[in-house]
């Protein structure tokens, strides 16, 4: 038998979401300017129009039940569609108490979002910026209840429930020690074979990734941050190929892996002028071509219209320039 809309107070869905956001009954109190008494009568009503315990406490804080996963998206949906009905998404960042949350590995997030807090701080200071890791496997399921607003990153396949927009084009570099012995020229293939590589990489043919990619509900996201199909075409004819010596979950790492070494490291060339600039470290094209790809922000098509965060995506966009200024 259906549940009946007229047993659901909209207040009761307010109070759902939030706490499918936050996890926590006084958090979600807080939010929605309740007590945790309050957020926990609440609950109890909603489990017992629903029939199901919706959260289940756990040293991890509150987990949803498998309904109300299947409830999460549709939940904040119809709440979204009602406040711009009702004229109530005005965004003024001025004054908007809101939290974003953007999905980004650590290099786009060195590269991104120290600019972006900066703006925060200046036009909307009573926004919150909350950083999670595109590197998660449950990354297009996170975007797809709502907890995760953009994610960044590159992206081969995009699902069509999902919007995009191009942030900036980019392409593998090489980076070197200053006092490395070929530090006065540029790079060939055959010091790729004489010196050892470093990469990142967040998941491999072990994890699943296919060229490169991992591929979850659709969205195919970059998990080798390097074309190693480049470098396989590269040496296709040679005797030997490079040697990967050294591969790591976190490109920030590079700089202090590459002092008083051999080593090369292969990454992306906006990390590359970025690292550069410290002085430390010198960046070289690589010696075979190596295509561009695209850097991109994506989000859920439910939140087009969201006023807050089409300001958010307008941010980025202009954030994304000054990274292609360089």
């Amino acid at each position: 038998m259906g549940i009946s809309a007229n047993r659901i107070d909209l207040n009761l869905l307010r109070v759902f979401d939030a706490i499918f956001e936050d996890r926590n009954l006084a958090l979600a109190g807080k939010r929605l300017n309740l007590s945790q008494s309050a957020i926990s009568h609440a609950l109890g009503r909603l489990r017992e129009v629903i029939g199901d315990d919706l959260f289940v406490r756990t040293a991890r804080g509150m987990e949803p039940t498998v309904r109300a996963l299947a409830m999460a998206a549709q939940v904040r949906s119809a709440l979204q569609q009602i406040r711009a009905a009702l004229g109530a998404d005005e965004f003024d960042p001025r004054v908007a108490q809101r939290k974003f949350v953007v999905a980004a590995n650590d290099y786009i997030t060195a590269l991104v979002l120290g600019r972006l807090s900066q703006r925060l701080s200046a036009e909307a200071p009573l926004a919150d910026l909350v950083v999670r890791p595109s590197t998660r496997l449950d990354l297009a399921g996170q975007i797809d209840v709502g907890r995760i607003d953009v994610a960044i990153g590159i992206f081969a396949d995009v699902p069509l429930r999902f919007r995009s927009m191009t942030l900036w084009e980019q392409t593998d570099a090489l980076l070197l020690n200053r006092d490395h012995p070929v530090a006065d020229r540029p790079l060939t293939q055959a010091d790729l074979l004489a010196y050892p590589l470093v990469a990142v990489s967040q998941g491999g043919a072990e994890e699943g990734a296919v060229s490169g990619f991992i591929l979850e509900r659709g969205l195919a996201r970059q998990s080798e941050m390097f074309d190693r199909d480049a470098i396989n075409r590269a040496f296709a004819n040679a005797r030997e190929m490079p040697r990967l010596r050294v591969s790591v979950a976190h490109s920030l790492a590079i700089p202090a892996l590459l002092r008083h070494s051999k080593m090369l490291a292969l990454v992306p060339s906006p990390l590359a002028r970025e690292l550069e600039r410290h002085g430390e470290l010198s960046m070289r094209a690589t010696p075979y071509d190596c295509p561009n790809v695209t850097v991109r922000a994506v989000w859920h098509e439910r939140n087009d219209s969201d006023p807050a965060l089409q300001w958010l995506r307008q941010q980025l966009a202009d954030v994304a320039r000054q990274v292609r200024a360089g």
